[in-house]
């Protein structure tokens, strides 16, 4: 239980923000653990913070000034932070008996419990894995938009294969963060223990589009890299046909040879 740390608050204000690439949990001796799987730890005065790998921080309870102290306490364990990271905010209003669910942007709880605020830890912080992927994935569209319209208008591009080779790392690199380390489709651990929460994970999901937006960005990473894989066939293919140009150039400019040295020859 955490409710105590709220120093009987029944509102409070939930805000996470994508730190960094990564976040390391092996190290955190400077906190207070309160709950694992994810991780929470006590914060601020009398707020708590849940702590996720992939870089993800959602704090409940905590003032700006709280809040900023805390991010820079932490920031020894993150590694490759953002310079503009995303960021999500959210009302939580204790309230006993009522339907757990979004309204108005406030969100009713029926305790605050910790696995509760662990089910709503886990929404906000892929909200904002989302966010941050949207934006990365939207500026490689920008990217390969004007190739394709070299392909359709001059039947050929300006880009170097390093770079289309850049595209595709790119692509991977998300593929791989998004369903190794996020894990957006999977279910929090809490639920294990507490399947009555199951509802209140589901109304979450669905508040923060979580299911649809991962599909529209694994379908937007899929184009992406058939985009830059058929191009990066087509410069290899070009620069084969090229090859092959230059051996039939040298055949026949020593058959001429030959037959040169045959007329002086004679």
């Amino acid at each position: 239980m955490v409710h105590g740390r709220f120093d009987g608050r029944t509102t409070l204000t939930a805000r996470a923000q994508l730190a960094g690439h990564h976040l390391n949990l092996r190290a955190p001796e400077a906190f207070t653990r309160l709950a694992t799987a994810p991780l929470v730890v006590a914060a601020g005065r009398s707020g708590c913070a849940v702590l996720f790998r992939y870089g993800a921080v959602v704090l409940f309870g905590l003032d700006a000034a709280e809040t900023g102290a805390f991010l820079e306490t932490l920031r020894p364990l993150v590694s490759e932070p953002y310079p503009s990271p995303e960021s999500e905010e959210l009302e939580v209003a204790l309230a006993a008996g009522a339907e757990e669910r979004v309204a108005d942007g406030r969100l009713a709880l029926q305790g605050l419990d910790v696995e509760r605020l662990q089910v709503v830890a886990d929404a906000l912080a892929k909200s904002v894995v989302l966010a941050h992927y949207e934006t990365s994935v939207a500026g490689v569209f920008d990217q390969l938009e004007p190739l394709a319209e070299d392909l359709r208008e001059r039947g050929r591009t300006r880009i170097h294969g390093r770079e289309l080779l850049r595209h595709i790392g790119r692509t991977l690199d998300i593929q791989q963060r998004m369903v190794g380390r996020v894990e957006v489709e999977e279910k929090p651990e809490a639920l294990w223990e507490r399947p009555d929460l199951e509802r209140l994970h589901q109304r979450l999901a669905e508040e923060y589009e979580l299911p649809e937006r991962h599909r529209a960005l694994e379908r937007k990473l899929d184009l992406i890299a058939r985009t830059a894989n058929t191009l990066l066939t087509m410069q290899y293919n070009r620069r084969s046909l090229r090859v092959e140009w230059y051996i039939v150039a040298l055949i026949v400019f020593e058959i001429l040879l030959s037959l040169g040295e045959r007329l002086l020859g004679h």
